[in-house]
């Protein structure tokens, strides 16, 4: 239940995300669209440019209007599961959608879910029981000598020097048969099966870890070049193209391939952000933590 509300929230973060770029690109081809119409209106730029240019202007209004439905749609989500009745337009989300590369080695996170799983802590348990009630069918199964004493005054022997009598006995039972054999082997068998149960969560144990770490280091693969290289040079090129075409030194296509090329970095960025948290989320489960 934590992972999903936590891959709820991510999902809002990421949603929230995407409709800040889809807002800015927006604006940002509005003012695109002002400068294509100053350049039409100065000879510059010729009338099937302008028209194509206003034209995929509502290839961005739709992208904002998606992403206006999947953020609601995340809220929607978010607040289900919070069992918040929460009116959706005042409800909003707020928390770092960013990642870091610092990633502790895969044994730290081994030892810390052998100490924290609950199932392995449950199987580990187990065998104590087991145990436990192997060695109640042992006891129980075992034969104890009885002792008895007494005392008679006045007793019915025939020594009139003897009225009183003081007496002691011990009943060794003969063992023949094992009362509890059944039940001893059978305990037996519990602690083999819960020795081997638990053998079975810990190897799933380290491989719900493994593969959460990896996931985890994969993304952070893919997300350090982009935050150092990819979408600084989508940036400038986008920059560097649009001046360019504002002063008439680079064609409609070249801008237009370059815009292109920068919202698809930043939706590729957002994309992988979502999941890199996603799949912290799934590391903590896999260790353990609350």
């Amino acid at each position: 239940m934590v992972f999903a509300l936590r891959t709820a929230f991510v999902g809002t973060l990421q949603a929230k995300y995407i409709f800040d770029l889809a807002k800015a690109d927006l604006d940002y081809y509005d003012k695109i669209i002002d400068i294509s119409r100053s350049r039409f209106k100065a000879g510059d730029l010729a009338q099937i440019d302008l028209d194509r240019i206003e034209l995929l202007r509502v290839q961005y209004e739709s992208e904002i209007e998606n992403a206006i439905v999947n953020l609601r749609t995340a809220k929607i989500q978010l607040l289900q599961m919070l069992n918040d009745r929460t009116p959706i337009d005042q409800f909003d989300v707020t928390g770092p959608f960013d990642f870091s590369d610092a990633l502790q080695p895969l044994d730290s996170y081994r030892d810390a879910a052998l100490a924290a799983r609950p199932d392995l802590q449950a199987a580990l348990q187990t065998i104590q029981q087991s145990q436990t009630n192997h060695r109640l069918a042992i006891a129980n199964g075992s034969t104890d000598p009885t002792y008895a004493a007494w005392f008679t005054n006045n007793s019915s022997t025939n020594n009139p020097n003897g009225p009183q009598t003081l007496g002691v006995s011990v009943n060794i039972p003969l063992r023949i048969f094992d009362r509890n054999q059944g039940e001893k082997k059978r305990t037996q068998i519990d602690i083999d099966r819960s020795q081997q149960a638990s053998e079975a969560t810990r190897a799933q144990v380290f491989s719900d870890v493994d593969t959460a770490y990896e996931l985890v280091r994969s993304n952070i693969a893919l997300l350090k070049p982009y935050k150092e290289k990819y979408n600084e040079q989508a940036l400038r090129v986008r920059d560097t193209v649009t001046f360019a075409y504002e002063h008439g030194g680079a064609s409609l296509m070249d801008f237009l391939n370059a815009q292109s090329d920068y919202r698809q970095v930043q939706l590729a960025y957002a994309q992988l952000l979502g999941a890199y948290l996603t799949a912290v989320g799934q590391l903590d489960l896999a260790v353990g933590k609350k």
